[in-house]
């Protein structure tokens, strides 16, 4: 697959920046004419990532969150999201619907379900101590990359 274009952004994780990194892909996406609904997928599966980048990853700290966005001459797109926190011992578990660490019942342990449920792959690598990095991809059924 050949990459037509790239970006970069690297933010505090701060919540208030949880909309601004949602809104600088789906920007990025539109390039490709996406339709609204895949740019809400894209938007909410982003939102998730970071999020948990915000809340499990770096839990009472504010790190650094990395992401990094690609289009495909093909139409498909792909968004890293990383953090540098605790990590994820076990991702198998951390994958599973309603699994979560939160003790105060504010999290419902829905968040890899979400990202799953909008784009067309997930993948999750983590090291404790070292962080976690979320890859989505999701392949835009728009004709705007001819366009490009």
């Amino acid at each position: 697959m050949k990459t037509i274009n790239e970006m970069k952004l690297q933010i505090p994780g701060k919540s208030a920046n949880e909309g601004f990194a949602r809104a600088a892909v789906s920007a990025f996406a539109a390039q490709l004419d996406p339709t609204i609904d895949e740019i809400a997928d894209i938007k909410t599966a982003v939102s998730e990532a970071v999020t948990n980048c915000i809340v499990h990853g770096y839990k009472d700290q504010i790190g650094q969150i990395y992401i990094h966005a690609k289009l495909y001459e093909d139409n498909v797109l792909t968004i890293k999201i990383r953090d540098k926190g605790c990590g994820i011992p076990n991702i198998k578990q951390a994958m599973e619907p309603l699994f979560t660490t939160c003790t105060t019942g504010e999290r419902a342990g829905l968040g890899f379900a979400v990202m799953q449920s909008f784009m067309d792959k997930v993948r999750v690598t983590s090291k404790p101590e070292r962080g976690t990095s979320v890859v989505l991809t999701k392949k835009l059924l728009s004709k705007g990359a001819k366009n490009a």
